[in-house]
C-alpha cells in the first residue's frame, strides 16, 4: 500500500559525496522501518544501510561503514542516505524500501520498494 519514490542519483567523481531521498505516502511514515539497496551492473542487489522505527538503529553493510549514513525525519516522510568518499564500486541503481515489521538485510524482509535511482561513480 505505501508508495516510495527516490531522489538525488547521479554522477559523481571518486570521492565525491551524494544525498539521497526517499519520501513515502499511502500510509503513515511512521510506521515503518526503512531500508537502502542496491544493485551493481550484472550483479544482485544487496543490502546497504536501514534503520529503524523512531530512529532507535541503524546499521550498515561493511562495505560502507564510516562513509554513508542513513536517516529519517518522520514529519517530512522521508528517508536519507548520505553518501562520502564515493567510490567507483558504489556504482548502482539504489533502491529505496520499507517494513511493515522490523527491517533487516535481506531483500524478503522488506514490503514496499520504490522504482530506484541510479548513482554512478567515475574514476
Amino acid at each position: 500500500q505505501a508508495q516510495l519514490v527516490e531522489s538525488g542519483g547521479g554522477l559523481v567523481q571518486n570521492g565525491g559525496s551524494l544525498r539521497l531521498s526517499c519520501t513515502t505516502s499511502g500510509r503513515s511514515f511512521s510506521d515503518y522501518a526503512m531500508g537502502w539497496f542496491r544493485q551493481p551492473p550484472g550483479k544482485e542487489r544487496e543490502f546497504v544501510a536501514g534503520i529503524s522505527l523512531a530512529a532507535f538503529h541503524t546499521y550498515y553493510a561493511d562495505s560502507v561503514k564510516g562513509r554513508f549514513t542513513i536517516s529519517r525525519e518522520d514529519a517530512k516522510n522521508t528517508v536519507y542516505l548520505q553518501m562520502n568518499s564515493l567510490k567507483p564500486e558504489d556504482t548502482a541503481l539504489y533502491y529505496c524500501a520499507a517494513a511493515r515489521n522490523y527491517g533487516g538485510t535481506t531483500i524478503y524482509e522488506y514490503d514496499y520498494w520504490g522504482q530506484g535511482t541510479q548513482v554512478t561513480v567515475s574514476s
